[in-house]
């Protein structure tokens, strides 16, 4: 059976019906989607309409959280208090748009979800503003997938889609009891972790979408990249007074800087 997974939507409807669509004819049997519903794009009902409608299995991302709780990422998830004061910008404009209806959908969204071997999680199986990146320590990258019990981990959050393949092998951990140390040794089976990337919000040198076929009887992982009219979007954006940064870079499917400067610190918020 073949799935598609994808993430960080981010309230961009038009970018939403062009992977619905790819889907489609990829003829993919199932769809999950691991967060960011909303956030920085102008049409945060539709989206999370569309997914309602489409009973689309999806897991919280942190805007999706964010909304729902107030703000909840701490300083350093922006390099600059420009870079803030846009991002609350962002949000404030946001919570006032979203429907109770659809902000009630956000607030029962799991954190996590299984299907079979496979997990999905928005940051990480620990929080939802950990990123994974590709350079990420094997021996932590590791850790994250066994902590899910399955052996494929499909995440977002930072709109760069891979695939990484974590060898199996013989792994040995020490841990420190008082005066008696325990060194416990285990092996580990062959384990993935796959980041779809973004629908709504690419950033990948490209403002095309992103997401992942995934075939559960052969292993196979695609990335796929769709185009769309961005252009409508970016147009949307600067109607309904959200920052027109935004607008450069969904065009330029660049990051300008968003990520904080630890991308493994967990918020603590």
């Amino acid at each position: 059976m073949k799935i598609a997974v994808m993430s960080c939507i981010h309230g961009n409807y038009e970018a939403l019906d062009a992977v619905l669509l790819d889907i489609d004819q990829q003829k993919a049997e199932k769809i999950f989607c691991v967060g960011d519903l909303v956030g920085y794009g102008p049409y945060p009902n539709q989206v999370v309409e569309k997914i309602r409608a489409l009973d689309i299995p999806t897991c919280v991302g942190c805007w999706d959280e964010d909304i729902v709780e107030g703000l909840n990422a701490c300083e350093c998830s922006y390099p600059s208090l420009l870079a803030e004061k846009r991002g609350i910008q962002a949000h404030e404009w946001t919570n006032q748009e979203i429907t109770p209806e659809n902000r009630d959908f956000l607030a029962k969204l799991p954190h996590s979800f299984k299907e079979d071997n496979l997990a999905f999680v928005h940051g990480s199986p620990h929080s939802n503003h950990e990123y994974l990146l590709p350079e990420l320590d094997a021996f932590v990258a590791l850790e994250r997938v066994i902590s899910t019990g399955a052996d494929v981990l499909f995440c977002g959050h930072t709109h760069v889609p891979y695939v990484r393949t974590l060898d199996a092998g013989r792994l040995q951990v020490r841990v420190n009891g008082g005066e008696k140390n325990q060194e416990i040794s285990f092996n580990s089976p062959l384990k993935q972790i796959v980041n779809v990337g973004s629908v709504g919000e690419p950033r990948h040198g490209r403002p095309n979408c992103t997401y992942v076929i995934y075939d559960m009887d052969t292993q196979k992982i695609q990335l796929r990249e769709v185009a769309y009219n961005y252009h409508k979007t970016c147009a949307a954006i600067i109607e309904k007074g959200l920052p027109a940064i935004f607008a450069w870079r969904l065009a330029n499917g660049l990051e300008f800087a968003e990520r904080a400067d630890d991308p493994t610190h967990v918020c603590t918020r």
